[in-house]
């Protein structure tokens, strides 16, 4: 299989529509059934407890675990392989969403070096690949390791699309409604860099969510916070004359960041970001990188949309092309 490419989905997605049909593993499922039951139950057989969002599935579980369940909820597959570097990044987000909505919806992984008949079925050309199913039918997939908040766009729009037709949907949000919602366990990676960060230890901090991301680089909370935690150390060394120092010295990097990041703290975005960009003009080679590495840093203290960071954007394209 090739590296997933996740440009690929819109196309995977369409492919996927009314178009598999999944009574081929139906038909496997039933012939293991016949057969004498193995001494162990197989990982991700139909024996999970009801509290369990995330589960493994096979070629003999499929029928029960995945058609028959997404009959009440959503199943989201999660089809992988051991030695897939992006699977690695994509799967545990999968999973702490899944405990985290509390049975609005579950997912099943495949491993598809082990279970190859389900690949086949719905026609994977690389991998990580998620496929949807609700109704017995895959209804949405996608492709490739995509950011956390783009999957929660994806997970958000499919939910909406059912909540009507799956009566499990319903039932776990009035679970929620009723005082019992399902609490998301927190991430100890993520307390031990709060905490540092808490205590002014930046230093600590930043490490344990570099740590994160090494881990996965798709980590879109963890990336902001780095971005934050960095920023927080710099400002609050700042001089408050800074701002007087740089204009004085326009040549100077290390003073124009250093006043960009006094600007920043004190909500004067616009003209940090103006600041920077005119330093990217005026300098060449490492320079010049290192001030739109500064300037990319301080994009990510804000939401994307942001028209301040929109503008700034551009008018870094138009100062470096």
């Amino acid at each position: 299989m090739t590296r997933p490419n996740p440009r690929q989905s819109a196309a995977l997605s369409a492919a996927l529509s009314g178009a598999v049909d999944l009574s081929g593993l139906k038909a496997k499922a039933d012939a293991v059934s016949r057969q004498p039951a193995p001494s162990a139950a197989p990982a991700g057989g139909g024996e999970q407890p009801a509290g369990d969002f995330v589960f493994a599935v096979t070629e003999a579980s499929f029928q029960t675990d995945v058609v028959e369940r997404s009959m009440q909820v959503p199943v989201i597959v999660d089809l992988w392989a051991e030695w897939c570097g992006p699977c690695k990044q994509l799967s545990p987000v999968l999973e702490r969403l899944a405990q985290a909505a509390g049975g609005s919806w579950v997912l099943a992984t495949v491993d598809v070096d082990t279970n190859p008949r389900i690949a086949q079925l719905f026609g994977v050309q690389s991998i990580p690949t998620i496929v949807a199913i609700a109704g017995g039918q895959p209804i949405d997939a996608f492709a490739g390791a995509l950011p956390e908040p783009e999957i929660r766009k994806w997970l958000d729009s499919l939910l909406d699309a059912l909540r009507d037709k799956l009566p499990g949907i319903r039932v776990a949000e009035q679970g929620a409604t009723a005082g019992e919602p399902y609490e998301e366990p927190e991430d100890p990676r993520f307390t031990a860099a709060e905490d540092a960060f808490e205590q002014g230890d930046y230093d600590a901090a930043e490490a344990a969510y570099q740590e994160i991301l090494d881990a996965e680089p798709a980590n879109a909370d963890a990336k902001a916070a780095l971005a934050q935690v960095r920023f927080t150390a710099r400002a609050e060394a700042a001089d408050p004359s800074s701002v007087a120092a740089a204009d004085s010295d326009p040549d100077n990097v290390e003073a124009q960041l250093t006043a960009a990041d006094a600007q920043i703290a004190a909500n004067q975005v616009e003209a940090a970001f103006t600041r920077l960009v005119d330093t990217v003009r005026r300098t060449f080679g490492e320079d010049r990188d290192r001030v739109r590495q500064h300037l990319v840093g301080l994009f990510e203290l804000f939401p994307s949309d942001d028209p301040r960071v929109a503008a700034a954007r551009r008018n870094l394209a138009s100062a470096l092309f």
